[in-house]
């Protein structure tokens, strides 16, 4: 009996002691140091990432970015974004040029195992499609044989691209562009029958267009694209900031925590799960190096999920997108976040 006591203590021991360890990123310590996150995004998509007028960065990606920055000081401006392209995105991320990328980047096997990624999770599910001037008169990408096809070189979609006219024995001429700028004004000038990319940058792009009543978006999705923010390999306390992070913001909306009642609900509530992430009972922030608040700094200064999702790309927005897979999964959707204990 004693001898269980004793390797029963011994065990707990060695958890407190992992635990202790697992505080200790060295890419958290020199954020702080720096005084400001670098976040890897988008050269430019409406509603997902992109500068306005004064030169202020916003969409649904950025505001990962502004959570990440609000867990660890407080702050959801202390952000230097990075623009990249789809080529060199994942070499500045390995390079230490960013600390984490938050660009409409694709869940795959080689880019977590080959090019040794870790994401942290889904902030969209996503599939790829097709668009086309409606006067071209196609209905169905089956239809698309011989077609010249806009393609961004060094991604998911390229190679999709390449598995789907296989599948249907059809030829195709690519088209290769560098981004998601110079896809649309290829497509515009006439320099490509077909437009293809992930289905919610297709609807980005229509909406930016003088005539949008003029291109159709075909019905087929090709593919599944988890899109999800991404870190480097070898820091796994790291990895648990912007991962808990973006749970913080998809159990916010689970649980009715908003940027309006918050700070209301951090002084405690009946419900012990938003008790946790707001900080009112336990040390969930110290066990990722960060302040008690963490979480209710997220929640009142970006908002939580639903609420970054309605802002950027929602129905009511230009971009026009629903909930779809994007919703919660109470409410039929793959969003969904493991507990808060």
């Amino acid at each position: 009996m004693k001898k269980s006591v004793f390797f029963g203590a011994l065990a707990m021991t060695g958890l407190v002691a992992g635990a202790a360890m697992a505080q200790d990123s060295t890419t958290l310590a020199a954020v702080k140091e720096r005084g400001a996150l670098k976040c890897g995004v988008n050269t430019g998509t409406p509603g997902f990432a992109v500068p306005d007028a004064n030169g202020t960065w916003k969409g649904f990606d950025i505001d990962v970015c502004r959570a990440v920055s609000a867990a660890i000081f407080g702050d959801s401006e202390k952000v230097e974004y990075v623009p990249l392209t789809s080529a060199t995105r994942f070499t500045a991320l390995a390079s230490g040029e960013i600390d984490m990328l938050a660009r409409n980047t694709t869940w795959t096997f080689t880019r977590d195992v080959d090019l040794k990624n870790v994401f942290v999770g889904v902030n969209y599910y996503d599939g790829q499609g097709f668009m086309v001037p409606k006067d071209l008169g196609v209905s169905s990408a089956k239809e698309l044989a011989g077609a010249t096809v806009c393609i961004e070189t060094g991604t998911t979609t390229e190679l999709n691209l390449a598995d789907y006219f296989r599948v249907n024995n059809m030829e195709y001429e690519p088209v290769p562009v560098e981004s998601f700028t110079e896809a649309q004004t290829q497509f515009l000038a006439g320099a490509c029958d077909v437009y293809t990319t992930d289905a919610s940058a297709l609807a980005a792009s229509r909406a930016s267009f003088e005539n949008p009543e003029g291109y159709v978006v075909l019905p087929e999705i090709i593919s599944k694209e988890p899109l999800g923010p991404l870190v480097r390999h070898g820091d796994d306390a790291w990895a648990d900031v912007v991962m808990w992070t973006l749970n913080t913001m998809i159990a916010g909306e689970e649980y009715g925590i908003t940027s309006a009642n918050a700070a209301e609900l951090a002084a405690g509530t009946e419900n012990p799960e938003i008790n946790r992430i707001l900080g009112a009972e336990g040390e969930l922030g110290a066990m990722l190096g960060l302040e008690k608040d963490w979480a209710l700094n997220v929640l009142t200064q970006v908002g939580n999920y639903g609420e970054s999702f309605e802002r950027n790309i929602g129905e009511n927005t230009p971009i026009g997108l629903a909930r779809g897979l994007n919703a919660l999964w109470t409410n039929g959707g793959l969003i969904y976040t493991p507990p808060f204990r």
